[in-house]
């Protein structure tokens, strides 16, 4: 069976991707993993509800993860709402630098600090993408081996390939909101890809 990669993502942060909120997602890898590794330029994005609390984010973001968790799919469903295009990829080891980026994500900088720390030999990941919607979420059998803490899952690719998808920010609008980070990214790291 010929498959698509899909990347775990807690179901409050592909709202906000989703809703051209964010542009950004930041990672270490979950416990299974050694590490992060991004290989794959496009993804689909599995919203997640394990992990997620509201100290974990931004006071201002409480009624989003309470919307998510109201609109939460069936526990043996996953629904795939959105694909992903990785169009900068950086590496953070600087606790200056994850904080720099605090106004352009949902998440508590206490929460991303804990985040940087964990396994310090191992940067925090950082992935600009362009996101688009699925013309309409695609439901899945949750199927045991999408269960656990890592970061990448393997989907059905003739669930999802071929779909509709639109972009949430069009391209004069992604690349206006892009351009502050890129140029605040840039100042931190090289780029990793």
């Amino acid at each position: 069976m010929e498959t698509v990669k899909a990347l775990k993502e807690w179901a409050v942060t592909v709202k906000a991707l989703a809703e051209g909120r964010q542009l950004l997602v930041m990672r270490k890898g979950g416990i299974r993993e050694k590490r992060f590794d991004v290989d794959f330029e496009s993804f689909y994005l599995y919203p997640t509800y394990e992990h997620q609390a509201p100290e974990l984010l931004k006071p201002e973001f409480l009624p989003d993860l309470e919307e998510t968790l109201r609109a939460a799919p069936p526990p043996d469903t996953l629904l795939v709402p959105c694909w992903a295009q990785v169009t900068d990829l950086y590496e953070l080891r600087e606790e200056e630098h994850v904080l720099a980026l605090s106004p352009y994500h949902i998440w508590a900088d206490e929460y991303l600090l804990k985040r940087l720390h964990w396994r310090p030999k191992q940067p925090l990941t950082v992935m600009l993408l362009r996101v688009y919607r699925l013309e309409r979420p695609v439901a899945l059998p949750l199927l045991p081996e999408y269960v656990g803490c890592f970061s990448w899952v393997d989907l059905p690719a003739e669930a999802l390939d071929g779909l509709p998808r639109h972009p949430v920010l069009d391209d004069a609008e992604f690349a206006a909101r892009a351009a502050p980070l890129r140029s605040l990214l840039a100042g931190m790291t090289a780029p990793a890809r």
